[in-house]
């Protein structure tokens, strides 16, 4: 890893991105840069060698060594609306001297109490909700790009379930450079257009957190399933249309209950005409627990993957994979 620029400021999981960039800072998603490393093993081993205990969720770990590795001097905590683990990682940070900066999204959801943090995070940095107004304009082309990445995939055929988590996990920061991401996605937006669509035997959704092994989506592929939804990946990139940041948001379902979770997911299932859901759950996360929740509402057939630490799709989730896709080959 490379070290970073003063103007980056590291994330914990996606915020209020335009007011960042109203501010002049870069935003470096840290779960990106994590999971994207050559060996992010070793960087879940080396927070463990710094305290970090065993039964702690791997993301967390990844999040603390790669902000040390890249020598991150400002990181963005969102601390109510994700991790509870999150608290903790921004108090080991700022004990070695990292300047912490909390983002909280208001439990229950409530418009004037989002509004006030968005407020007092543009403080924070030195900008205003109205420069980071003018952000959101900027990148209105940009996420119409990405919405458009997304409905090649689940109406066209021609953008794999893959190629949609990588550009829709990546519009968490844009990759530090919103002009450049948004050049390159038009190009492969470009480039998809002129494929020929795929076909396959079930199109499946995503659910939960972006995924810490590899492999997945290559091997559901071998057995005849797509991807045709992501769903935290979509949201993300801020799907629905908005008229300001605060109604943006407040639409983003990730920070908030698991109501708004299942209206999305259910709308999804209708419109992408999905056969079965996997949800992926981190070990040690609270968000496990919403996997009940989750099943009695939604009238799909689903299976449930959990893993601790990065590396490739194991040969028990390979099992349990293709028992579900044969169980959705019987139904047909």
């Amino acid at each position: 890893m490379r070290p970073i620029d003063s103007d980056t400021i590291g994330l914990t999981a996606t915020v209020p991105v335009e007011v960042l960039l109203a501010a002049g800072a870069r935003p470096l998603d840290l779960n990106n840069v994590f999971i994207t490393a050559d060996d992010p093993r070793a960087l879940v081993a080396e927070a463990e060698h710094r305290g970090f205990p065993i039964n702690c969720c791997a993301w967390i770990k990844g999040i603390y060594a790669t902000a040390r590795r890249l020598g991150v001097t400002r990181v963005i905590g969102v601390v109510q609306g994700d991790c509870s683990n999150t608290h903790a990682l921004m108090e080991v940070l700022a004990s070695e001297g990292v300047e912490v900066i909390d983002f909280n999204y208001p439990y229950p959801k409530e418009r004037a109490a989002l509004a006030a943090a968005i407020d007092g995070l543009a403080r924070r940095l030195g900008t205003t909700r109205q420069d980071a107004e003018r952000w959101r304009e900027r990148l209105v082309p940009l996420r119409a790009t990405l919405a458009e990445i997304d409905r090649l995939t689940w109406r066209d055929g021609r953008v794999t379930g893959e190629e949609n988590h990588r550009w829709l996990v990546g519009s968490s920061d844009f990759g530090g450079d919103p002009e450049a991401y948004g050049r390159a996605a038009e190009t492969f937006a470009a480039e998809a257009r002129a494929r020929a669509p795929a076909t396959h035997r079930h199109r499946l959704g995503y659910l939960g957190i972006p995924p810490i092994c590899g492999g997945l989506y290559g091997f559901l592929g071998d057995l005849g399933a797509a991807v045709v939804f992501n769903e935290f990946q979509r949201q993300f990139s801020m799907p629905s249309r908005a008229a300001d940041l605060v109604e943006q948001y407040a639409a983003y379902t990730y920070p908030y209950g698991t109501a708004g979770r299942i209206d999305d997911v259910r709308r999804a299932v209708g419109e992408r005409r999905i056969d079965g859901l996997v949800h992926y759950v981190q070990t040690f996360c609270f968000r496990h627990i919403q996997d009940r929740l989750l099943r009695e509402a939604l009238d799909v057939p689903m299976l449930t993957l959990e893993f601790d630490r990065p590396g490739p799709l194991d040969a028990q989730a390979r099992t349990r994979l293709e028992a579900f896709i044969e169980m959705l080959d019987a139904r047909v």
